[in-house]
């Protein structure tokens, strides 16, 4: 299940949270993002219970999007312990977010 951000929860959904969670800031007229939606439910789905997936709309939380820099979409970021380990921006294949994913669960 992918978790929906919002300014007002992020520092719990995310910062607060304990292990790896991996965010997506993305928007609704966004084509990348929409191309790159179905892989971000499928890791959802695989890596229930190991990574906390969740989704960042850009222009209905220009403030969480600004605090971290979002320049591009979309981009994911990778957090371990509420603190930012990883950026990957743009679509990439399946393998290349998994392959980050299992990086920083190993650690």
């Amino acid at each position: 299940m992918v978790v929906k951000l919002t300014d007002s929860n992020f520092q719990q959904e995310v910062i607060d949270e304990k292990g790896v969670v991996l965010v997506d800031f993305w928007a609704a007229w966004c084509g990348p993002c929409r191309m790159i939606s179905p892989i971000i439910e499928q890791l959802a789905e695989e890596y229930q219970g190991q990574v906390k997936v969740a989704k960042l709309n850009v222009d209905e939380n220009q403030h969480t999007a600004s605090r971290y820099g979002i320049m591009s979409i979309p981009t994911l970021m990778i957090f371990k312990d509420g603190q930012v380990v990883d950026k990957i921006v743009g679509v990439q294949p399946k393998q290349v977010i998994s392959d980050q994913l299992e990086q920083w669960l190993a650690q």
